[in-house]
């Protein structure tokens, strides 16, 4: 069981994340969720911050992709205002509606990493299609309720993968 919850790498946060790390692992392609990973779920508008970070990525030819479980304008706006790609209705932790839109996009897995917040939804997924995964913690604490009850099942594996020695520092990579 632990497998399927053991990321490829952790962090804190995307933005202590040198951009240069995503050559270094031969990814191109970054799937990034959002809520709780590049702003608060309440944000409508992305941050100055993720601006400036998408903004590297991108010169870095780096192709950044929002991937998220929600089905509203939300995800599809946020994108939009970033100029870049969002998959939506994911259905985290299950891969097969990820790997079917990947395909659609031309996008080989390999070239893939999944960033996200998420044990039970973002680490699962990646895994589930052996794609290489970046855990970091949540942003804040303000969630939806759902993902309030994700968290204390999360908070215990996290718990067991940093007693095991299972949470590898992205910076230990380079």
């Amino acid at each position: 069981m632990m497998k399927r919850y053991t990321p490829t790498y952790y962090a804190n946060n995307i933005f202590e994340v040198n951009p240069v790390f995503f050559h270094r692992i031969k990814t191109n392609v970054l799937l990034l969720d959002l809520d709780n990973t590049l702003d608060n779920y309440k944000t409508t508008n992305p941050s100055k911050r993720v601006v400036n970070y998408i903004k590297q990525l991108k010169e870095l030819k780096i192709r950044p992709i929002i991937v998220s479980n929600n089905t509203s304008n939300h995800v599809k706006n946020y994108a939009r205002a970033l100029e870049i790609e969002c998959i939506t209705r994911v259905y985290k932790p299950f891969g097969r509606v990820l790997k079917k839109r990947l395909n659609g996009l031309g996008i080989n897995p390999q070239d893939c990493i999944v960033i996200g917040d998420q044990l039970i939804t973002d680490i699962a997924c990646g895994n589930a299609l052996k794609i290489k995964t970046l855990l970091l913690e949540p942003l804040t604490k303000s969630e939806f309720f759902i993902t309030r009850i994700n968290r204390l099942r999360d908070k215990h594996i996290r718990a067991r993968l940093q007693k095991c020695g299972k949470l590898n520092n992205w910076k230990e990579a380079l």
